[in-house]
């Protein structure tokens, strides 16, 4: 474990083919399909975002999952924590994350996060259109989820933060009786010769964790660091891209990107004041026009040296709490089409990584 600080970076699986996608956006779709055919929208708009070192990668194919695993350990991520998705008894894109367990390889730490949000065509402004919905059938669905997991809550390379397993939820206030899964869940653990769970909700406060069974929060998303940016700064910025008018850019907001600076997504960041049960994030980029187009939100004119103060900022912010609880998350690993991604590329190669590196080896 490193001293300074527990780096866990979130892990998309979405980079093979499976038929529900095949059915909804054509044969052989992964994420990599947006990613490739990404354009810029605008005058020094960086798209598209293209991998190096690692290429299109297959997850299925398990070399390349141990060449992200040794990537990521020689910069000094602890573990990777696997986006996972069920949905009301059906799992869907579970295969690389499956296959990790079952073969024991790569020897790399992971954790999960419930992706427990249902899943629509939003990205290509169609939110009526539901792919799979996510439902809470109960008490039976809460066991039947655990065990469904229970190789992998076994498995000695899971993370664990005191001798807990530490699972995230996506969006805990969804469930309509939060702590009641996660009760149900504990017991389960119990009965299992587990020691139990930390549970980490997203995009909730301290003050709402114990109502939620919950141990911990985090965000995963720039959101909340841009709600305090004034919109007369975002119009000056669209106005200055796209040669509108205010009153014609007010008229059409809902139909250009909103781009931001990076370095104000910084800025914000290194506002934020940690509670003791708040885990922060660093977001190396931001940029999800691969799947929604000009529906997007951008952050433009990112680099590493700006993610380095944002990654040094949230380091520092868990220096003071016991070795276990030193967690920082990484937002993420390999999602492309969104522009958050540490993966080596064309534009900077292993620079993001190279931060990393050299912050936590302080």
């Amino acid at each position: 474990m490193n001293t300074r600080a527990r780096l866990i970076a979130y892990y998309l699986p979405q980079f093979h083919p499976l038929p529900e996608n095949d059915k909804h956006w054509g044969k052989g779709f992964t994420e990599w399909t947006n990613v490739a055919k990404a354009k810029p929208l605008f005058k020094g708009h960086y798209q598209p975002h293209l991998p190096t070192e690692l290429g299109y990668y297959d997850l299925r194919v398990p070399e390349v999952r141990k060449e992200q695993a040794d990537l990521a350990r020689e910069y000094g991520i602890e573990g990777f924590c696997y986006w996972h998705y069920w949905f009301g008894g059906k799992r869907v894109l579970e295969r690389p994350f499956e296959e990790v367990v079952k073969s024991g390889e790569p020897d790399f730490p992971f954790c999960l996060c419930w992706a427990n949000h249902s899943w629509s065509a939003i990205w290509v402004g169609d939110a009526k259109k539901i792919i799979f919905e996510q439902t809470y059938p109960g008490k039976e669905d809460w066991e039947n989820h655990f065990y469904a997991l229970i190789p992998a809550f076994k498995d000695p390379r899971y993370i664990k933060v005191d001798g807990k397993l530490l699972f995230s939820v996506f969006a805990p206030k969804d469930i309509p009786d939060c702590k009641a899964f996660t009760d149900a869940w504990r017991e389960l653990a119990k009965k299992e010769g587990i020691d139990g769970f930390h549970f980490i909700g997203m995009g909730v406060f301290e003050k709402d964790l114990k109502d939620l069974g919950l141990d911990a929060s985090t965000n995963h998303t720039p959101h909340s660091l841009i709600a305090a940016f004034p919109l007369a700064w975002k119009d000056k910025l669209s106005y200055r891209l796209f040669g509108e008018s205010f009153t014609n850019l007010k008229s059409k907001w809902k139909s250009i990107p909103k781009v931001y600076e990076y370095h104000k997504l910084v800025e914000s960041a290194l506002s934020m004041q940690y509670g003791p049960q708040e885990y922060p994030v660093a977001i190396p980029n931001w940029d999800h026009s691969p799947r929604s187009g000009k529906r997007a939100l951008v952050f433009q004119n990112s680099n590493p040296t700006l993610f380095g103060k944002m990654l040094e900022f949230c380091v520092n912010a868990v220096q003071n709490r016991k070795d276990q609880n030193k967690i920082v998350f990484l937002k993420a690993w390999n999602e492309w089409a969104e522009g958050n991604y540490l993966e080596p590329e064309k534009k900077f190669g292993r620079a993001y990584l190279e931060e990393i590196k050299r912050i936590v080896s302080k």
